[in-house]
């Protein structure tokens, strides 16, 4: 899982930042993005891409990153924003944003994805990166985890629409309260489900 950051330290790139973001397919909500640098890459760890993951699990894994990490950095791009830009534009930004939220300027990204973002610092985006590089899978684990207690927040605030359960995604149950109250202010509006 770190051979990624090996082979960007044999570049000679000392701060090298994993980059994920959670949250391109709900309804509803922002999307997330982390950015995690480590020192040294840790070569023995249960840090994994954050899917695979129990939401306990990942509790405890995003408290051991935080203590352990060089630096975090965390990107939010909100609803109305998503719907002005469109999700791919969004996601990219909240990457950009969590880069740039960080303590520690990185001198290298390794972006999870096939596409890169908008920043002038060397990069390299890969395919599949949270279940291949520690620093990605790490940044996963803290989009993820940000995002749901986000979300479990907006369920206090609007109960209606089950937010705690289904984290604003597309389910059965939050259809159906679409279709009983119609959208409230952290949905999606140009999102298919959300719009009618």
């Amino acid at each position: 899982m770190d051979s990624f950051e090996r082979e960007a330290q044999s570049s000679g790139y000392t701060a090298i930042a994993g980059v994920d973001e959670a949250g391109r397919g709900p309804l509803a909500g922002p999307v997330v993005a982390a950015a995690v640098i480590f020192s040294d890459p840790p070569a023995d760890s249960a840090i994994d891409d954050s899917k695979k993951l129990s939401p306990g699990r990942r509790e405890a894994l995003a408290a051991e990153i935080f203590s352990t990490a060089e630096a975090v950095g965390v990107g939010l791009v909100w609803p109305e924003e998503i719907d002005r830009l469109n999700i791919h534009a969004g996601s990219l930004l909240a990457m950009r944003r969590a880069v740039e939220d960080l303590s520690v300027r990185p001198d290298f990204l390794l972006i999870d994805g096939i596409f890169e973002i908008p920043s002038p610092i060397p990069q390299r985006a890969i395919k599949s990166g949270d279940s291949l590089s520690v620093s990605i899978a790490a940044a996963s684990i803290i989009a993820k985890t940000t995002r749901d207690r986000l979300m479990a927040g907006y369920h206090e605030r609007w109960p209606c629409y089950g937010f705690d359960a289904h984290k604003g995604y597309p389910t059965k149950a939050h259809r159906e309260a679409l279709k009983a109250h119609g959208p409230c202010p952290i949905h999606r509006r140009t999102f298919r489900g959300v719009r009618g």
